[in-house]
């Protein structure tokens, strides 16, 4: 069932709606890093690399999320229901923002909410936090292929 997961993904409905998921995260996934620290105010804190890395993470995040999602459009197609891995790309999102992402933005969320808290500096501009959502995301593929590959059609 996998495989043919995958070869409803070359399908034009899927394209259109990869791209247009993989352009909203790459939106939010920028957004996110300009609130904390603009990229020019990062290379004169950390250099060039540190931009570039965050840059190619953001781009690499985006599309495994928009393939997460495809996959579980897909899933609900092949098998007549959503998969529990699909909401594993919208925690990354907000494992970012709450993490790296804009700090007075974070308190006054918090804040909103009934919780207060000081919060350190985050090392490399929020990146090791970056990776973690990137771990997130990559769980919630390999689970996704998972349940796919695993599911039963829902016509016996």
């Amino acid at each position: 069932m996998l495989k043919a997961a995958f070869q409803l993904q070359l399908k034009k409905k899927y394209i259109i709606q990869g791209s247009i998921f993989f352009v909203l995260f790459m939106i939010i996934y920028t957004l996110v890093d300009r609130l904390n620290m603009t990229y020019v105010d990062m290379i004169q804190s950390y250099g060039l690399l540190l931009v570039i890395i965050n840059i190619f993470t953001n781009i690499v995040m985006s599309l495994l999320s928009a393939l997460l999602m495809n996959l579980s459009t897909t899933m609900v197609e092949l098998k007549g229901k959503e998969g529990k891995s699909s909401t594993f790309g919208a925690l990354s999102v907000l494992f970012g923002i709450l993490t790296y992402g804009c700090t007075s933005c974070v308190i006054a969320f918090f804040a909103s909410i009934g919780i207060a808290f000081s919060v350190i500096a985050l090392p490399l501009a929020g990146f090791p936090y970056k990776i973690i959502s990137l771990a997130i995301i990559c769980i919630g593929l390999f689970w996704m292929t998972k349940e796919i590959q695993n599911g039963k059609c829902k016509i016996k």
